[in-house]
C-alpha cells in the first residue's frame, strides 16, 4: 500500500533531498515550508509527479495556521503514514556575539514549532486508529553543549527530551515517534561555520541515510555518523573535569 508523508522544511537541503527519494520510491508526499509554493526545484517534481506531490504553505510560529495546515494535509491524501519535521534554523555564536533574537528564533522554530504541530497532528493521527510515525529531526549537538554552538544544541536537547517523554504515551496509541540524530551535513546552515566540521556529509548520503533506517524495523534513535555520534556520547558520560578539558581546546 502507497504511504502518505508530510514533511515540514521541505525546501531546502536533507527536506528537499527526502522529497525525491520518497517520491522516486513511489510515496505520495507534502511537501511543507514557510514559502513552498515558489521553490522553483519542488514546482519542478511537481510537474513530473503530478499525482504524488502536493506543496502546502506552514508558517510554524503561527499556531492558527499550523492548525489549518493539519487540517488541510490530512483532506489531501486521506489520512497520513508519517510526519517528518525538519524545519530548523542554526545560528553559532561565542557569548561576546550573543543575539537573544537569535535564542529565540532556534527556540521558536526548532523547538516550540514541534509541539504546534504535535498537538493537532496527535489528534489525527488517533482518530485513525492505524499505525503511523512522526519523526523529529534533531541533531547530535543535543548529546552534549559544544563551545558557540549553545543556544542551536540547546534547542535541540530540549527537543530530544519532549520526544523522551511523549514516546511512551503515544506508542500506546499506535504512534511511532522518533528522533533522528546527525552530525555535520553540508548546507546552507553549516555554509556558517568557520571551524573544521568531522565526518562532514553531503547533503545527499545524509538524506539517503536517513531514509534507509526510516524503513527499517522501529527504533526510537537514528543517529550517525558512527565515529562522531560515539565520540559525543562518550563525552557526555565523563566526568565533567574531563569533558570540560576536551572541549575547551575547540576554542577558536
Amino acid at each position: 500500500m502507497t504511504k502518505k508523508v508530510w514533511i515540514i522544511g521541505a525546501s531546502s537541503g536533507i527536506g528537499l533531498e527526502l522529497v525525491k527519494l520518497w517520491l522516486e520510491n513511489n510515496f505520495q508526499v507534502i511537501a511543507s515550508s514557510r514559502d513552498i509554493e515558489n521553490s522553483t526545484k519542488l514546482l519542478e517534481l511537481k510537474s513530473k509527479y503530478l499525482t504524488n506531490l502536493e506543496l502546502i504553505n506552514i508558517d510554524v510560529l503561527d499556531n492558527q495556521n499550523v492548525e489549518k495546515t493539519v487540517s488541510k494535509v490530512f483532506n489531501i491524501f486521506n489520512g497520513l503514514d508519517i510526519c517528518f519535521y525538519n524545519a530548523g534554523v542554526y545560528e553559532s555564536m561565542s557569548y561576546e556575539e550573543w543575539n537573544i533574537s537569535n535564542f529565540e528564533s532556534m527556540i521558536d522554530i526548532n523547538y516550540l514549532g514541534v509541539l504546534r504541530v504535535l498537538k493537532p497532528l496527535i489528534v489525527n493521527l488517533e482518530k485513525q486508529k492505524q499505525k503511523s510515525n512522526i519523526v523529529l529531526n534533531a541533531s547530535l549537538a543535543s548529546c552534549f553543549g559544544l563551545p558557540y554552538g549553545g543556544a542551536y544544541s540547546a534547542s535541540k536537547a530540549a527537543l530530544v527530551n519532549i520526544a523522551q517523554s511523549l514516546q511512551p504515551e503515544l506508542q500506546r496509541k499506535n504512534i511511532y515517534l522518533q528522533i533522528i540524530n546527525h552530525g555535520f551535513v553540508k548546507t546552507r546552515l553549516t555554509a556558517k561555520n568557520d571551524f573544521e566540521m568531522p565526518q562532514l556529509m553531503e547533503v545527499d548520503y545524509a538524506a539517503k541515510k536517513i531514509f534507509d533506517e526510516l524503513n527499517k524495523s522501529y527504533k526510537f534513535e537514528i543517529s550517525f555518523p558512527f565515529m562522531l555520534s560515539k565520540f559525543l556520547r562518550i563525552l557526555s558520560f565523563l566526568p565533567y573535569s574531563w569533558s570540560f578539558s576536551i572541549t575547551k581546546k575547540f576554542l577558536k
